[in-house]
């Protein structure tokens, strides 16, 4: 009998691979530009970490952890993660993160594992891409983590989402919230889901945030969560909204929206794709300023998001949308005998820094320079048997389809100039 994946599990093969780099290529690309460094953490934890940090009442916890026994340490429970922030969040306490100039903005990219049903965009293995603004709770690092988010489905070339905006409190306000809460639910829980009969007495918030139907519309009338903030929360509440004003990014307040882990607090966000149904999440994140003291630590601030990356592929196949992932900066095209010198001048033009390519498949000019095109050089260095005679190469910006020659001798420095290296 052939041995199949396991269920829930998929392979990438090489065609959708490419799409892959491409997106984790655009994930390094923006994380620089916003001043993120990249961490990665090991692929299990110790269930503790979850079960504290998560929450016991979560979902992610009650149904979908991947638990296993160590077999180096006789009790020692181990999870595989499903979810990314609250590694992060342990890495940075293990590792004295709070010593370094704060904030510290970590970015990741990796699997992560949820026991669920399989279904079109949601696997078992799955992929997601988080970043983390630790040792801040000044609104504007809110405003910031959300652009990067914005930024990232905006660089992929996708239309038609929406930016979905709530504030849960904190620990001042969620004795009123639940009060509130409590009172209105108390004589409606028995129309909704086993889960949230069972969540009632835990933690009323997650009521607001069933997917199903009866609940939906057992809680349209509940409380809003933001009228119950306290002046510390409202205020923090309105700066985030002020900044993201400021940077222009719309948004659509969902006084519904509480996010499913335990440890948010303050502002909950998510990015939704209107008219998906069940699964029109993309992504969300939020403020998380009691999570470092949940684990064990000392009391850091933090806020963040992570966004799903099987379902973005998703949705950018179901929109025909192609990532802006930028090419090599040269494209070095021959005619003649001059692969020697190509060579070596490829070889310059990437010690100095640049982005420079070939071509390995004796293609002719033309060919080159339509292969040149699809590789979305910015330039083309035409090295002719007959320019490298007299010392020359032509240069042409693949943008205006202006060409003039150069010396071949100056071929990197021009390079370096027009490209701002």
């Amino acid at each position: 009998m052939q041995i199949a994946r396991p269920r829930g599990t998929r392979d990438i093969l090489p065609e959708e691979a490419l799409r892959w780099r491409q997106i984790e290529d655009l994930i390094h690309h923006l994380c620089r530009l916003y001043g993120y460094g990249e961490i990665r953490t090991p692929v299990f934890e110790a269930t503790e970490l979850f079960l504290r940090g998560v929450g016991e009442a979560t979902d992610i916890v009650e149904k979908e952890m991947y638990t296993f026994q160590s077999k180096g340490q006789r009790g020692r429970s181990l999870t595989l993660r499903p979810e990314g922030t609250a590694p992060v969040a342990r890495a940075y306490l293990e590792n004295n993160l709070h010593a370094r100039p704060q904030p510290v903005k970590l970015y990741y990219f990796g699997p992560m594992f949820r026991y669920d049903r399989p279904q079109a965009g949601r696997y078992r293995q799955f992929h997601q891409f988080g970043a983390e603004v630790l040792g801040t709770d000044h609104p504007a690092a809110d405003a910031e983590v959300i652009a990067l988010a914005m930024a990232f489905f905006k660089a992929l070339g996708l239309d038609g989402l929406q930016l979905q905006l709530n504030s849960i409190g904190c620990p001042l306000c969620r004795p009123v919230m639940r009060e509130k809460l409590v009172e209105y639910f108390s004589v409606r829980v028995a129309e909704c889901c086993p889960d949230c009969r069972q969540r009632f007495s835990r933690n009323p918030l997650r009521l607001l945030d069933c997917k199903e139907k009866v609940c939906r519309e057992v809680g349209s009338q509940a409380p809003n969560p933001v009228d119950c903030l306290c002046p510390g929360c409202g205020e923090h509440f309105r700066q985030v909204r002020r900044y993201l004003d400021l940077m222009r990014l719309p948004y659509t307040l969902n006084p519904r929206l509480v996010r499913g882990l335990d440890y948010y607090t303050k502002t909950a966000f998510e990015i939704i794709v209107p008219g998906a149904g069940a699964q029109d999440a993309v992504g969300g994140g939020g403020r998380y300023d009691g999570l470092m003291q949940a684990i064990g630590g000392r009391a850091v601030p933090g806020v963040g998001f992570a966004l799903g990356l099987e379902r973005t592929l998703r949705l950018m196949e179901k929109q025909s949308a192609s990532p802006e992932v930028p090419g090599p900066t040269v494209f070095v095209a021959s005619a003649g005998e001059t692969q020697d010198v190509v060579t070596k001048l490829v070889g310059d033009l990437r010690a100095a820094g640049l982005a420079a390519d070939r071509d390995y498949m004796g293609r002719g000019l033309r060919a080159q320079m339509r292969y040149a095109q699809k590789l979305k050089a910015a330039y083309v260095l035409l090295a002719g048997e007959e320019e490298l005679q007299r010392g020359r190469v032509i240069l042409r910006d693949m943008q205006t389809g202006e060409q003039k020659e150069i010396r071949l001798e100056d071929a990197v420095n021009v390079l370096r100039a027009v490209a701002g290296k």
